[in-house]
């Protein structure tokens, strides 16, 4: 059995150890960076499963660190920690390229919780159920190698924007409700706020994939519903 690798990204050394001995004691291996540079420098040495990081860091924000790491072509499952409860945090977190998002302080239950939705969808059984390729009008999503093509074009997505997009894909023409995407993608019970962190998915999802994301013509909103894929 894999032991996975997770790279916590904390400039608090007394959160950062505990999150430290916690991690160990569910079977993780973490480790630990306490400034954004460090942890995207480690990022590209070490390739660690998933990160847990901070918004608040002493040489920036995780916020830029995130989009750093996209840019980069880094695609593990990033879980954004923050003692903000702004929303608007929340959704520049997930705007900026992160899978998921929890604010202090919270339960390492619920945080090993996240952390293993996030690691079951991108490395464990949904990374290589069904057909290995699907096809929806131009683009071409490999299941494989996560990756979504448009002619040699390559369009790069996040790991939960590609399982959300193969999840619309793969149930074409049907109208998915928000608390079903979220089941399904995350892999948790839905809440008015998860069901809100959809939207912003299929906003920048709709940036990435349509011709005319504000005249989308492959995900369609279902009013009063949610959302679902053209046939």
């Amino acid at each position: 059995m894999e032991i996975y690798r997770i790279l916590v990204v904390e400039d608090d050394t007394a959160i950062g150890q505990s999150l430290l001995d916690g991690l160990r004691q569910h079977g993780f291996n973490p480790s630990l960076c306490q400034t954004g540079s460090d942890g995207v420098e480690y990022m590209q040495k070490q390739t660690p499963h998933l990160i847990l990081l901070d918004v608040r860091l002493p040489d920036g924000s995780g916020f830029d660190f995130c989009r750093q790491m996209r840019q980069l072509g880094l695609r593990q499952p990033v879980i954004m920690l923050t003692a903000q409860h702004d929303e608007l945090d929340k959704v520049l977190g997930l705007e900026m390229g992160a899978d998921d998002y929890m604010t202090k302080p919270f339960s390492m239950r619920e945080l090993v919780s996240r952390i293993r939705a996030q690691l079951r969808r991108a490395y464990g059984d949904y990374s290589s159920a069904e057909s290995a390729v699907v096809v929806v009008n131009d683009l071409v999503l490999e299941q494989a190698t996560g990756q979504v093509r448009r002619g040699d074009e390559v369009i790069a997505l996040t790991p939960t924007e590609f399982r959300l997009l193969m999840y619309l894909a793969r149930h074409r023409g049907q109208a998915l409700s928000r608390a079903q995407i979220v089941e399904a993608v995350w892999g948790f019970a839905p809440d008015i706020e998860s069901e809100k962190t959809v939207n912003v998915h299929i906003r920048r999802l709709r940036e990435k994939v349509e011709l005319k994301p504000d005249q989308p013509s492959l995900i369609l909103t279902v009013p009063g519903i949610g959302y679902r894929m053209t046939k």
